[in-house]
């Protein structure tokens, strides 16, 4: 089932840190990365709207390397 309220872009460069990406899965609260079988990090999609925006992610990269996207919007002013 597709996210509905955020989706996550991870940039190529991220692939090629195996410490990044170790750093990330680790890090994340409601465990939204996991390394792949070819290494790769990835996002769990069943787990994305579980996100809490804490941005220990965002942190934890550079020149943003993750990107996330709010699905919804917001009506408050």
């Amino acid at each position: 089932m597709p996210a509905m309220f955020i989706s996550i872009a991870i940039e190529d460069s991220v692939h090629k840190d195996q410490e990044l990406c170790n750093r990330l899965v680790s890090m994340c609260p409601v465990d939204i990365f996991e390394i792949s079988e070819k290494s790769q990090l990835i996002t769990v999609e069943e787990n994305l709207d579980e996100c809490t925006l804490c941005n220990l992610c965002i942190e934890a990269s550079s020149d943003e390397q993750i990107k996330i996207e709010k699905l919804y919007r917001s009506d408050s002013n």
